[in-house]
């Protein structure tokens, strides 16, 4: 049996990511995407939720290095014991990447489905309602972070009333909100926002009386996407915590083959 040196020590394995990079072009993000990681929030009633999020992460990357550590990212990612991410820890984490990769930036990004429970409006019957919930923080220095929330609501066309000699046609539209804030800003809060905004809210569970609610509190409510996102407008003004705001809405037309859509973006600290 021919000898074997057990003794002696590996040798080095290469480091092609650290290598230069003769192209000399900076990278703006570059990391891994669509991580599957359990989430837990605290809920405005003094509860807690667990969900299931897809996670991105990304850093910059200078002109002269050829990748990053991809590995790196889930190593941050999970040094937390296999415990779920936090709302709260979202900054430290995002901090702890631009770190372990020695970045000038990097960002975090997390996006989720958020129950609460609803009751219908007459009946009381409760419901789970989902709404798609997403984080976003860059830390280059600074940690900035974003919460953004997206709603379903009901829109009744304001013309379509005026015209008709009865009924008017309603659809289903997507309100969302992204906003910079201070201090705490429930996901409770924004939703409720979102969905006085539109001609009604849209519930999981609703029996007849429930039904004969919503359906005539729309048509006397009725709105264009136009209303819907200048009524949201005055909202985000009117709540100190928000600080920068960009809102849309979606109208999914039922006469239509296509959509209404309406944006609006504002900082109001540069005021």
């Amino acid at each position: 049996m021919p000898e074997t040196n057990s003794g002696a020590a590996p040798s080095a394995i290469p480091d092609v990511q650290a290598a230069a990079d003769a192209r000399k072009i900076a990278i703006d993000r570059v990391g891994v995407k669509e991580v599957v990681y359990p989430m837990r929030l605290r809920t405005r009633d003094g509860g807690e939720q667990t969900t299931v999020a897809n996670i991105n992460m990304y850093v910059s990357l200078p002109h002269h290095q050829k990748g990053t550590h991809m590995s790196r990212f889930l190593e941050v990612l999970n040094e937390h014991s296999g415990e779920p991410v936090k709302p709260e820890g979202i900054p430290a984490l995002t901090r702890a990447i631009r770190d372990r990769l020695e970045a000038e930036e990097a960002h975090f990004e997390a996006e989720f489905t958020y129950f609460i429970r609803k009751l219908a409006p007459v009946t009381k019957m409760p419901g789970l309602m989902d709404y798609r919930v997403r984080f976003e923080c860059t830390s280059n220095g600074d940690d900035d972070l974003l919460l953004s929330v997206s709603a379903p609501a009901t829109s009744l066309c304001p013309c379509s009333k005026e015209i008709s000699e009865y009924g008017a046609h309603n659809q289903r539209c997507r309100i969302e909100a992204k906003v910079r804030f201070n201090g705490t800003l429930w996901i409770e809060d924004l939703v409720e926002l979102l969905e006085a905004a539109a001609s009604n809210p849209v519930f999981a569970v609703l029996k007849r009386p429930d039904e004969k609610f919503v359906t005539e509190r729309a048509y006397e409510n009725p709105k264009f996407v136009e209303d819907i996102v200048r009524d949201l407008a005055v909202a985000m003004e009117g709540e100190d915590r928000i600080e920068w705001y960009a809102i849309n809405s979606e109208n999914f037309e039922s006469i239509h083959s296509h959509n209404a859509y309406a944006q609006i973006t504002r900082d109001k600290r540069e005021r």
